[in-house]
């Protein structure tokens, strides 16, 4: 027998930022707030992040306009910074054959440059194209 889970219009998440401290435990954190009654987790991935917030998927599965606070994110500004996403981009660098290396070298000097986005900036650009999912920085 099957359940129908209803649909709710908002639901508010929590990720706790002081449990962060580089990108693996971002996504432990999501994992821990937003997956927790799943028997798999989400992968250290820009893309498992995107897939996420297209709902369908763990406690954003019924919720169709999802509210997710981002406790001390200064924090998380912090840990996935400068120096967490320049290892980023040296590790996708480190293997050619699966990743494209041109782009990620560009991504590199920009951020070398001061002017690229970091880690961080960049998990907010994926929050930014899910206008039915509110980030809130607290």
């Amino acid at each position: 027998m099957t359940y129908a889970r209803a649909v709710v219009e908002s639901a508010r998440f929590e990720l706790d930022g002081r449990r962060v401290t580089g990108i693996a435990s971002f996504y432990d954190e999501l994992n821990r707030a937003l997956m927790p009654n799943e028997e798999w987790t989400l992968g250290a991935s820009l893309d498992a992040l995107d897939d996420l917030l297209y709902g369908g998927i763990g406690e954003l599965a019924e919720v169709t306009s999802p509210i997710i606070v981002m406790r001390h994110h200064e924090r998380v500004r912090e840990a996935l910074g400068v120096a967490a996403t320049r290892a980023y981009y040296l590790q996708k660098l480190s293997h050619p054959e699966v990743f494209h290396v041109e782009r990620f070298r560009r991504q590199l000097a920009e951020l070398d440059a001061g002017r690229g986005p970091t880690y961080f900036d960049t998990v907010c650009e994926v929050f930014a194209g899910h206008p039915n999912v509110r980030l809130v920085l607290d």
